[in-house]
């Protein structure tokens, strides 16, 4: 098929790899601009321009589609169908209908269920026990379109977004490769209305760990949220990330050190911390950190 791709993160590299080994023609590569990142705050390209543009595909990255040019453009492309993995931007109608089969979006989650932008954290935070990828035909709603195909796979009890976004790409890759070879024999299903759960975006301060409620939870938000933006708490004055824990037995005041190898009281039980990242340095094991770091028994974090 002749396929405009449409995306911008790491998650989204492995679907293009899969189209281009499958010897789809790339009529060409959408992703956002260029952003200021980094202390030097210089523009850097997004990971799907960096390997698209290593497999001498065609870039463009418009900051939106409100300008007609813009949507002329990419409706003289003439795709077969556009293929929209984390791009970032909403499609207007007029994009929605241009290819001829229409624009097909890869979801990592198991529609309706975390609709919106981050889903894989929101279900590790939440205790789900899995979860997956969908292909749906996208229409003007957020993730609301009928599904044509979906794939699960099991959330492990130490899973952190950071190895279940890889598994989730992988088959987010493997489900696009199937749904575009049977897309003539797949039946789109419209999502139910029951189980819609929004998966709203991570906002920094709900990244703070509140050491008062139980263990299950603060456990979950650490794995759920690493590494980025990744749960944080404060050691004296220092901001660190957290960023590997377990459940562990003990009680203690919320924060309190309770025990070796940074053992830490909950609201109910403890989590044992195994890796951390304070602000500006580099993520260190927990018996690494605590030889530049001394705590003790008693000491509390904040």
């Amino acid at each position: 098929m002749r396929i405009v791709f449409m995306g911008t993160p790491e998650f989204a590299v492995p679907v293009l790899e899969q189209l281009v080994q499958d010897g789809h023609e790339i009529a060409a590569v959408y992703c956002q601009p260029p952003r200021p990142a980094g202390r030097g705050k210089k523009a850097r390209q997004s990971p799907v321009q960096i390997r698209a543009e290593a497999l001498a595909l065609p870039v463009r990255h418009p900051e939106n589609f409100r300008a007609q040019d813009t949507v002329d453009a990419f409706t003289a492309l003439r795709a077969d169908v556009a293929v929209v993995v984390a791009y970032g931007l909403i499609l207007p109608q007029a994009l929605l209908d241009a290819p001829a089969r229409g624009c097909l979006n890869i979801h990592a989650s198991l529609l309706p269920r975390w609709r919106g932008a981050a889903p894989i954290q929101r279900a590790i935070m939440a205790g789900d026990t899995k979860t997956g990828v969908c292909v749906m035909q996208m229409e003007a709603g957020l993730d609301t379109g009928p599904v044509l195909l979906r794939r699960e796979t099991p959330i492990l009890p130490r899973d952190t977004m950071a190895t279940l976004h890889d598994r989730l790409t992988q088959l987010g890759a493997e489900a696009i490769s199937e749904a575009l070879v049977q897309l003539d024999h797949l039946t789109p299903v419209p999502q139910p209305n029951d189980g819609v759960i929004t998966a709203a975006k991570i906002d920094k301060a709900e990244a703070r760990i509140d050491w008062t409620v139980p263990a299950r939870d603060i456990d979950r938000k650490i794995r759920g949220l690493s590494p980025f933006p990744g749960a944080w708490c404060m050691i004296g004055d220092a901001r660190a990330k957290l960023l590997d824990s377990c459940l562990a037995e003990g009680r203690g005041a919320p924060g309190e050190i309770i025990g070796d190898g940074l053992l830490v009281a909950c609201g109910s039980a403890a989590i044992r911390i195994h890796r951390l990242q304070l602000a500006g340095r580099g993520a260190l094991e927990a018996a690494v950190f605590l030889h530049g770091t001394p705590l003790r028994v008693g000491d509390k974090l904040g």
